[in-house]
């Protein structure tokens, strides 16, 4: 059935034949300002309709499936909107891509140090699942990085939480809030990044034993084990890329090679404490020998892909890292099948908590219902 036309006014012009992508749904809006977003939103929740917030739509796999009314697409907020590169601080609105903000402040030597091979991924659809690069063992996660961050509500109210200065302790941290809330708590429509400077020099450094590499490396930007090698990720100066990759016994390959994001019809995430990665590494080999994998040794991460799995063999996985304090999420399952498997495992524990957190921010439920860990 057709929206009332004044539901339709305050949703903004349906534009689903610029974006084929997006699922079938009564309709597709892309707001180009957050005031536009608020007004959408706020009719949205008024009138009962779900919304899901689409980005470049890399993680729409991440979750349980949203049967949304509206989609909202969010890369027409796309600008740098205030860059102080002596304060090492950036504003942009969350539409815009990983790969356009970098090469933009790549100009100045600077860095957001978000994930490094974002393909279309935006800032917002980052920070709302939660995704780190892999030079989070050095500049620690996404989340540490967010100094300020407006979020429009599930009702169209504009919230701002946080400060744009690198140190700041004042009010509710709504900033890691929205950190892997994936949508729950508001739209991300803009965000204040804190920089880092780009090193003058790097390499890639081939090792046999990825764990010993960690424990002999000095403050190394990652630590990556896959299933054909490991390699120990240096930056600095010159003398210090190349007298680490002595101690450990290499030689370096000049630049950053990170490994390609996993194919495969499943994808997985593994995370367990940074101690135990090599037998997590042991126990997927057990588990899905003919796998993909990349595990970041010293953060507790491990990226699966693999063409075939059974639902046994996803959650022989699962008890073994929540057995350990740890987790497997499904991030993709195969296209076409009828795959019946919790992508999130066991509830998080301050699920009731997150319920009351919910619907303070979106009382009528309208923004991307279900789709996270307890279908909050």
């Amino acid at each position: 059935m057709a929206m009332a036309g004044v539901v339709a006014d305050a949703l903004g012009p349906d534009v689903r034949d610029e974006f084929q992508m997006v699922p079938e749904v009564e309709r597709v809006i892309a707001p180009g300002a957050l005031d536009e977003a608020a007004t959408a939103l706020r009719a949205s929740s008024a009138n009962g309709l779900s919304v899901l917030v689409w980005g470049g739509g890399t993680h729409q796999g991440i979750g349980y499936p949203v049967a949304a009314d509206v989609v909202l697409v969010t890369t027409r907020l796309d600008r740098i909107v205030d860059w102080q590169p002596d304060d090492l601080t950036v504003v942009v609105e969350a539409g815009i891509r990983v790969a356009d903000l970098e090469s933009a402040l790549a100009e100045r030597g600077q860095s957001a140090v978000l994930p490094e091979l974002p393909g279309d991924a935006t800032v917002g659809g980052v920070i709302a699942t939660g995704m780190s690069g892999w030079r989070r063992l050095r500049y620690g996660p996404t989340r540490d990085r967010m100094l300020e961050v407006v979020l429009v509500t599930g009702d169209g109210r504009v919230v701002t939480g946080g400060g744009r200065v690198v140190k700041n302790v004042t009010g509710y941290d709504i900033p890691r809030l929205a950190t892997g809330s994936l949508g729950a708590v508001g739209l991300i429509g803009k965000v204040c990044l804190k920089l880092w400077p780009l090193p003058s020099h790097s390499g890639t450094i081939p090792v046999d034993d990825a764990a010993a590499a960690r424990r002999t490396a000095y403050r190394p930007l990652a630590v990556i084990e896959t299933e054909i090698g490991s390699n120990v990720y240096l930056a600095g100066t010159e003398a210090e890329v190349v007298g680490q990759a002595a101690d450990l016994g290499s030689t370096p390959v000049p630049g950053l090679r990170w490994p390609e994001p996993l194919d495969g019809a499943w994808a997985l995430s593994m995370r367990v404490p940074a101690a135990i990665v090599g037998d997590a590494v042991a126990k997927l080999r057990r588990v899905l020998p003919a796998c993909r994998f990349q595990a970041a040794h010293g953060v507790g991460e491990v990226r699966i892909g693999v063409d075939t799995a059974s639902v046994n063999e996803v959650a022989e996985l699962r008890t073994w890292a929540e057995d350990r304090a740890g987790a497997v999420t499904v991030d993709r399952r195969p296209h076409g099948t009828d795959v019946d498997i919790d992508p999130w495992g066991a509830p998080p524990p301050a699920l009731q908590i997150q319920r009351r957190i919910k619907a303070a921010f979106d009382p009528a439920g309208a923004l991307n219902p279900g789709r996270s860990a307890g279908r909050l």
